[in-house]
């Protein structure tokens, strides 16, 4: 089994570039565990708090459930994988399974936050995008996503989100592997990244 984390700021491109490597491997080699599935449940807290929550803090994530999961698929076993809603902020009842495969990518913006996360990572890719290219894509997601204004995504992305990504994001870029320019629109790098994981498969006989 190959583990891929894929990190980068909000709006950087990562979810592009997870679809693409998929697109780019062979169908049913890959799984991908998304850490903003593992966001803390915050159904306790009232709803006005509840949309309070800085998103881009380290705390949010419960790594120790995502660790838990990728030791579990390195093992050999299925998982349970949550379902967090942008909308309540709380998880579902429901759980999605995710079964071992040979390629598993985590991606999202905190991943490289946590050391026992990053050790389990066999590859790290940090997707690298312009503030402001990044800040377009926040205000378009936000808004048709997670039912957001204008207003509310500019104020959020002064308070929390450029703080957050100065303090504890953009520092991570240290510990990749590979670095991905210009995010998702990137086919150069990001079909060099899928050859690269490809060429790790055969030599480890796991395609």
């Amino acid at each position: 089994m190959l583990i891929v984390g894929i990190a980068g700021g909000t709006g950087s491109g990562k979810t592009t570039v997870v679809n693409r490597i998929i697109d780019l491997l062979p169908k049913g080699e890959v799984v991908v565990l998304p850490q903003d599935a593992y966001y803390r449940d915050s159904s306790h807290l009232p709803l006005e708090q509840r949309q309070e929550i800085n998103f881009d803090h380290p705390d949010s994530i419960e790594f120790e459930l995502l660790v838990e999961h990728v030791k579990l698929l390195k093992e050999g076993k299925a998982v349970e994988q949550p379902i967090y809603s942008y909308l309540t902020c709380t998880r579902a009842k429901e759980t999605i399974t995710i079964k071992p495969r040979h390629v598993v990518i985590i991606e999202g913006i905190l991943i490289f936050t946590c050391p026992e996360l990053r050790n389990l990572l066999d590859i790290k890719v940090f997707v690298d995008a312009d503030a402001d290219d990044r800040l377009s894509r926040v205000i378009a997601r936000d808004i048709v996503e997670r039912g957001r204004s204008v207003n509310k995504v500019l104020d959020r992305y002064e308070k929390t989100v450029k703080p957050m990504h100065l303090q504890f994001i953009e520092p991570t870029k240290r510990y990749a592997d590979i670095i991905v320019p210009q995010g998702g629109n990137n086919a150069v790098a990001i079909s060099i990244l899928a050859s690269i994981i490809e060429k790790t498969l055969r030599n480890h006989n796991l395609v």
